[in-house]
């Protein structure tokens, strides 16, 4: 490709008619990695005014694609009285004379010449596209437009507005630059030389960000804050934009914040210092209505060849004997395939897209896939694996396999490299099932299954080995059986059972006879096995009966309620006179006195007895002569030889004490009646009954 582009600089600007030169660069060409390349193979400087014949510089950018810390431009050889200078951070190589006079076309032309790119990466991609240029301004090929960083520190955003809409670059008329496409945003961003103002802002509508300059004034680029969307292209930094405290400008962040020539936004008249500073602002020139692009730059490219994609298809064979079909794409005109990762000759050459078909292969083969012929032997090769695999061998551990009545056959196979697949076929069929350990269906007769292994790549063994089930009834199921037995006595548990050829008697009885003896309650279980090996478990759940033993009698005005210390009343029968007994441990409508409560087990576990009072103490008497409730006596007192009442006044004065001699009080104390008022008592029945203490009333 030729590019004819026309130049001017001041030097020439004196004259009214004076025409810029012409630059004419041609040399689209393919790099291999390690070896500098001229970005040229053709560069000429002319002039329509034979007068004009030297320029004070040439500025020559890699406008797409550079990657700093990698890419390098350089001359070949030392040119008289030309010195360059490389800025890392821009991309960019000023030519200009030692003297800083003027330099001739013919110098410049051969300075150019002699310019080479460079990377130091060990595996380059991509496309770089150079400006070749005499003005200062960077130019981008894609939207043929130039743009200028100009440094001021503090001016404000309406300032560089108005600064950029007054210049002009050859006839352009200037406007703060417009960011649409990933390209300008590098070209601006990160190769620019300083923090500086674009043409973005959001004063209009709050969120709405425009560009409100040059001819792209009014496109939205960006709806909201930090987690808002963009309709074309932006490129916020993180956490951006946030209008803290009303930013409604944008701008390209500093170098060292974030991600590096990304956006932020500021206020107009950013009054901070430091990093959020302003500090300058970007020009572009190109595109405004009416103009015609001035021809004042050239452009050259240099493509990187890579493999972009590889794959290996046709290919993972099972066994020798087989091809593999192998697929490279690049980014260049064709697909070199070798066979060794370095040196040789090319084995094929795709030009067409159709790959690479292998020769028969016995086993896995590495080929090598490059975007480069031999000639470039520092281009790095893609490796492309065509794999031959191994066909996996299956091996069962049980040949035969016993089971009884329901339960489902364990089978187990191990393979050699994958899974085990389980069938009821030798062949064909639908896989039941997978795993070295399989729970195959349960079965009613003799069964045959069937192993096969399958490896991670498909590959089947090739036979199925089998797995023979001979199937066998389990004994007769018997139930569970609860026995109960007497505290301090013992059950038999019998498991006697035809065809029964083996008793176990699980721990801790561990016995191996059909009956057994057990004195403790609890749970036991015996495994019965039948004449064909096969077994059930019969359980025996025993609960031992305690005797006997009355908690308490409870006591409610002529109501007894007979409690057991089991809480299980239903075990026992229940008597006041223990010759009739009945089931409930209730007894209603009892007179004053003293009872026996008997309770008898309903298994015959034995019996118990509580001796028991009703209303021994009556709530009052009054000694008044007619001859009711004239006098306070203990019921039955006549039956109870040991008790006792001792009876207080209220100040705890002893006043009278009945026994067995002394059965009733009168309410009288060394034969003179007692007011009426509250008295106290306390009964001793006997020695082995706690005292009751109380207190009655007497009434006159």
């Amino acid at each position: 490709m030729q590019l004819v582009l026309c130049v001017a600089c001041c030097f020439f600007c004196s004259a009214q008619n004076n025409q810029p030169p012409v630059l004419t660069a041609i040399g689209n060409q393919v790099y291999c990695p390690g070896t500098p390349i001229n970005i040229v193979t053709s560069f000429s400087i002319t002039d329509p005014d034979p007068a004009d014949t030297s320029l004070e510089a040439v500025y020559i950018q890699i406008s797409s694609g550079y990657v700093n810390g990698q890419d390098v431009l350089s001359l070949s050889s030392t040119i008289p009285n030309v010195r360059t200078i490389w800025d890392s951070i821009s991309g960019k190589l000023t030519i200009r004379s030692v003297s800083g006079q003027p330099l001739p076309f013919a110098t410049l032309m051969a300075a150019v010449s002699a310019v080479q790119y460079n990377s130091n990466a060990a595996n380059p991609s991509g496309t770089r596209t150079f400006s070749i240029s005499i003005g200062e301004a960077n130019y981008l090929e894609s939207t043929q437009h130039y743009y200028l960083y100009v440094a001021q520190l503090g001016i404000t955003w309406t300032q560089a507005r108005d600064a950029a809409a007054a210049s002009t670059y050859y006839g352009l008329q200037g406007y703060l630059a417009t960011l649409m496409t990933a390209e300008e945003a590098q070209l601006c961003g990160e190769q620019a030389t300083g923090t500086g103002w674009i043409g973005g802002s959001d004063e209009e509508i709050e969120g709405v960000w425009k560009w409100v300059t040059g001819p792209e004034a009014g496109t939205v680029f960006w709806n909201g804050q930090v987690n808002g969307s963009t309709p074309n292209f932006a490129f916020w930094n993180r956490n951006e934009p946030n209008d803290r405290g009303g930013e409604d400008y944008a701008h390209i962040t500093a170098r060292n914040i974030g991600i590096p020539g990304a956006w932020n936004d500021l206020k107009n008249d950013s009054d901070i210092s430091g990093d959020y500073q302003a500090r300058g602002y970007v020009v572009e020139y190109g595109g405004m209505p009416g103009e015609t692009p001035p021809t004042i730059s050239a452009t050259t490219t240099i493509n990187i060849p890579q493999i972009t994609s590889s794959s290996a298809t046709n290919g993972g064979a099972c066994g020798s004997g087989s091809s593999a079909h192998l697929n490279a794409t690049s980014n260049s005109a064709a697909v070199y395939w070798y066979a060794a990762a370095t040196g040789g000759t090319p084995i094929h050459i795709d030009t067409d897209g159709r790959g690479y078909t292998t020769p028969v292969l016995t086993q896995t083969t590495t080929f090598y896939a490059s975007a480069y012929d031999a000639t470039c032997t520092t281009a790095t090769r893609t490796p492309v694996i065509a794999v031959i695999n191994v066909i996996p061998v299956v091996t069962v551990i049980n040949a035969v396999v016993r089971v009884c009545g329901n339960d489902a056959p364990v089978l187990e196979a191990a393979a050699s490299e994958g899974t085990v697949r389980w069938y009821t076929t030798a062949t064909g069929g639908t896989s039941i099932g997978s795993g070295a350990i399989f729970n195959a269906p349960p079965v009613t007769v003799d069964t045959v299954f069937y192993a096969e292994a399958i490896s991670s790549t498909g590959c089947i063994s090739a036979v199925r080995e089998a797995v023979m089930v001979h199937h066998f009834d389990k004994p007769h199921v018997v139930p569970d059986t609860e026995i109960e037995f007497c505290e301090n006595k013992s059950a038999t548990l019998d498991a006697t059972t035809a065809d029964i050829v083996s008793y176990q008697w699980n721990a801790p009885l561990a016995q191996t006879t059909a009956t057994v003896e057990v004195t403790t309650a609890g749970t036991y279980s015996v495994l019965l096995t039948n004449t064909a090996g096969c077994s059930i478990t019969r359980s025996y759940v025993v609960t031992e009966l305690a005797s006997p033993d009355i908690k308490e009698v409870v006591i409610e005005d002529d109501k007894a309620t007979v409690l057991m210390q089991d809480n299980n009343v239903a075990n026992y029968t229940y008597s006041l006179d223990r010759s009739i007994y009945q089931h409930s441990n209730v007894f209603n409508n009892l007179s004053p006195g003293v009872y026996t409560a008997y309770a008898k087990s309903v298994i015959g576990c034995g019996e118990d007895k509580k001796t028991f009072y009703i209303n021994l103490i009556p709530k009052m008497f009054s000694p008044n002569g007619d001859l009711v409730n004239d006098y306070f006596t203990l019921a039955d007192m006549s039956k109870l030889p040991q008790a006792t009442v001792t009876i207080f006044d209220r100040y705890g004065r002893l006043i009278t004490k009945l026994d067995r001699r002394n059965l009733s009080w009168d309410g009288t104390f060394n034969g003179n009646p007692l007011p009426a008022t509250d008295y106290w008592y306390i009964i001793k029945v006997d020695d082995a009954t706690p005292e009751i203490k109380g207190h009655f009333s007497l009434m006159r």
